[in-house]
């Protein structure tokens, strides 16, 4: 079953919005652990608009799961990711005018940077995962630059509409991720995903983590955050295919990880 890292930007974009101290991402962090969550994403961008730099240092030192830091391969943020240390980094394209990553990275064009600094988090213990769009060329140069997983954009799929639009884009998302396994690298997805499209995406044997952030705030609005957490994880649950239905690949790092 792919394990959820919710995504808490938007608790801090909340926050950053009266520049308060409330509400604070490491407390919605402790709840959404405590409500089965297991592992925590935030995404500390160049120009600051949610996460803090404040907040990933006391997340490193309180997160009890993961911890995931996505991130643009930048100087700046490359030193600060070293010096905290997470458990798996997400390098990913960020521009300063979007409202949210619109899509994946361009592996190709950031060949150079990332041929130093895979190397520099594999060398610190840190996982590297590369934010990629379902389609073979980024997959194959994260693979050859060394990335441990890739994490492949669902957002096509999750803004497709239902019918063959979607049918289409998943199965794009299935190939990507049969691909990715060919090569050697782990798989998560991401973006976009809520509570009506998650259960396909689950269903995808390659799939070990999923990275959701903004449908379960949007629902903590209504249920509380505890139970938001919990109905995604309900539902990842539901739709779980048995464990020998999984690929290979995944039962064995689960075997190994057990070990």
């Amino acid at each position: 079953m792919p394990r959820l890292h919710v995504n808490i930007d938007h608790v801090a974009t909340l926050r950053q919005a009266r520049r308060s101290q409330e509400p604070d991402p490491v407390t919605a962090a402790a709840i959404c652990e405590l409500a089965g969550a297991d592992g925590i994403t935030v995404h500390l961008r160049e120009d600051r608009r949610h996460i803090q730099d404040r907040d990933v240092h006391i997340l490193r030192k309180t997160v009890k799961t993961l911890l995931n830091l996505e991130m643009a391969l930048t100087p700046e943020i490359l030193e600060i990711a070293l010096d905290v240390s997470p458990d798996q980094v997400c390098i990913v394209p960020e521009k300063r005018q979007e409202l949210t990553t619109e899509g994946g990275l361009d592996v190709a064009g950031h060949s150079a940077s990332l041929d130093d600094a895979i190397p520099r988090f594999k060398g610190a213990g840190i996982e590297v995962s590369l934010f990629v769009d379902p389609m073979p060329e980024p997959i194959e140069l994260a693979a050859q630059l060394g990335a441990d997983f890739v994490e492949i954009h669902t957002g096509s799929y999750a803004n497709a509409p239902t019918g063959r639009a979607r049918s289409a884009e998943l199965d794009r998302l299935k190939t990507s991720a049969h691909y990715a396994e060919s090569l050697g690298l782990r798989v998560n997805a991401g973006h976009g995903l809520d509570y009506r499209n998650i259960l396909p995406v689950v269903q995808i044997p390659q799939v070990e983590e999923l990275n959701i952030g903004y449908s379960i705030l949007c629902r903590s609005i209504y249920v509380g955050l505890d139970q938001a957490v919990r109905e995604m994880q309900d539902r990842i649950l539901a739709a779980a295919p048995p464990e020998a239905e999984e690929s290979p690949a995944v039962a064995q790092k689960k075997k190994g990880s057990r070990a």
